[in-house]
């Protein structure tokens, strides 16, 4: 099961910041969007109930943690995205990404270490 767009929102809120309130992930989506605080508390409990997050009680507040890996999820939907989106085809998404937003020198160079690695493996 994927997240959506808004559980994703959710999750970033928890992976940068760990475990946190209800009150907490609800002040940094509100800074995007206009959202109420119930909607973010739903949310969460789907999310719960999915299982993208865990909860925990700590004196009288509840603390929200993701359950999922950020690497894993982000690992799971590219690779949804390059098969639906590119036919499978990661040179596709390459020649896409890289001809269509100019890259930094710094991010040319990182591309081309991860190139130099991926050739010298077995």
């Amino acid at each position: 099961m994927k997240p959506t767009d808004s559980e994703l929102e959710i999750l970033q809120v928890l992976w940068q910041n760990g475990p946190v309130t209800v009150r907490y992930v609800h002040e940094q989506l509100a800074k995007n969007k206009d959202v109420g605080y119930t909607t973010t508390l739903k949310l969460l409990q789907i999310m719960q109930e999915k299982g993208f997050v865990s909860r925990t009680e700590e004196s009288r507040s509840h603390l929200y943690t993701a359950a999922v890996g950020q690497t894993e999820t982000q690992q799971t939907l590219l690779s949804r995205f390059v098969d639906n989106t590119f036919g499978g085809s990661t040179t596709q998404l390459v020649m896409q990404a890289l001809g269509n937003h100019r890259a930094s020198a710094d991010e040319l160079q990182q591309i081309r270490e991860l190139l130099n690695q991926i050739e010298q493996q077995p």
